[in-house]
């Protein structure tokens, strides 16, 4: 699962807009939103170009990020 709130902290330092990923991600605004929030999985496409994006590089922060299970309802 996405860590909704690590992801939004990436995103709000990077000073990109959401509107703006969505369309580098070939989403719609309300598409990434799901996905944001865990509705959906983001697609091994996805997750490298968003990286690319915000400039995220280390394994153990994208991991943090797109693949912990210990992410809840409450977290996100």
């Amino acid at each position: 699962m996405t860590n909704t709130v690590r992801l939004n902290e990436r995103i709000k330092k990077s000073g990109l807009k959401k509107g703006w990923i969505a369309d580098r991600l070939h989403l719609s605004s309300y598409g990434f939103r799901r996905k944001l929030w865990n509705k959906s999985q983001f697609k091994a496409g996805e997750i490298k170009m968003l990286c690319e994006l915000l400039g995220i590089v280390s394994l153990e922060e994208i991991s943090g990020i797109f693949f912990n299970d210990d992410v809840d309802e409450k977290t996100t």
